[in-house]
């Protein structure tokens, strides 16, 4: 068989080389370019402050800040300070009981809308409505509805139920589940609205294979729907844990830290620290400690997270 003069040319070169392709890292270089603002914001003014706070929590500042170092000084006077002890263990049992309370209350309100009820939209309104409101004004609408001469208990004892004694922001001992009914009344719709987005991604095709096998509705709630959401739930976590952390204008509307200091939080400790005592190295040290506690919670989860996304 005889073969052409340009087969053989063809051949002689060798194989075709495909043509080169451009770069990885110069694919959509216009959205890469977009995101150096914001990273070197984030660079700049976040992990620089954090930076620039942490060397000065090691420092003997007091009005301004100065290189004046103390070393571990502000670390051993905060472990060693009654108030600190309060702020963290008030911040601890709020923390716990907001995470699960927000989570259920959320998710189970999600449910009964996604069960399309008549009025969805003017419900879930109702309920998404708190979250448009700042922590100051809900502080202050809990402030005057928890009141004892005031608001609820007063209302009931006019009904007639004179013994009727409700006044958590009066009383040390439950201060800090008061603060936790205004927290949940405003972030639970967020929570709600989070959920119910998710719900609705799930396959109605699902819905309809467990009734055709007879599994009840709270069995494929809790072994197939929940396992299905768990992005949403992490979601809604990293979001109620981020308010949780930085919780500061409600408690200072609502209690205002009282009564005695027993609803005091680690970030008032800190702005006292810093603007009413003029100790500057003390409320970095008190900040530098709220950071490590978030990288401690964050840093398994991370791993948990991405490190076994990796390995399978």
């Amino acid at each position: 068989m005889s073969t052409t003069h340009d087969e053989v040319s063809s051949l002689a070169d060798g194989p075709s080389v495909p043509a080169r392709r451009p770069v990885r890292f110069l694919r959509n270089w216009s959205a890469k370019l977009a995101t150096v603002p914001m990273i070197a914001t984030a660079l700049v003014i976040f992990v620089g402050c954090t930076g620039w706070t942490v060397i000065h929590s090691f420092t003997n500042s007091k009005l301004l800040p100065k290189l004046n170092w103390a070393g571990l000084d502000q670390y051993r006077r905060l472990w060693s300070t009654p108030k600190w002890y309060v702020s963290i263990e008030n911040l601890a049992v709020f923390g716990a009981l907001s995470l699960i309370f927000t989570l259920v209350i959320g998710f189970v309100l999600a449910a009964l809308l996604d069960r399309k009820v008549r009025g969805e939209d003017v419900f879930r309104t109702i309920f998404l409505y708190p979250f448009a409101l700042s922590f100051i004004v809900t502080g202050l609408a809990w402030q005057w509805i928890l009141n004892p001469e005031l608001g609820l208990q007063s209302v009931i004892r006019s009904w007639g139920w004179d013994s009727f004694t409700f006044d958590p922001l009066y009383n040390a001992r439950i201060v800090i589940y008061g603060l936790l009914i205004a927290a949940l009344w405003q972030g639970t719709g967020l929570v709600m609205c989070i959920m119910l987005a998710g719900l609705r991604g799930i396959d109605e095709e699902i819905w309809k294979a467990a009734r055709v096998d007879g599994i009840p509705t709270w069995k494929t709630y809790t072994h197939v729907i929940i396992p299905m959401m768990r992005p949403v739930f992490v979601t809604s976590l990293v979001l109620i844990a981020s308010g949780i952390v930085k919780v500061y204008d409600l408690v200072i509307a609502q209690t205002g830290g009282g009564p005695g200091g027993a609803s005091a939080v680690p970030a008032m400790y800190v702005m006292e620290s810093m603007f009413s005592a003029q100790n500057l190295g003390q409320g970095f040290a008190a900040s530098t400690m709220m950071l490590l506690s978030v990288v401690i919670i964050l840093i398994p989860w991370a791993y948990l997270e991405f490190g076994g996304k990796k390995r399978g």
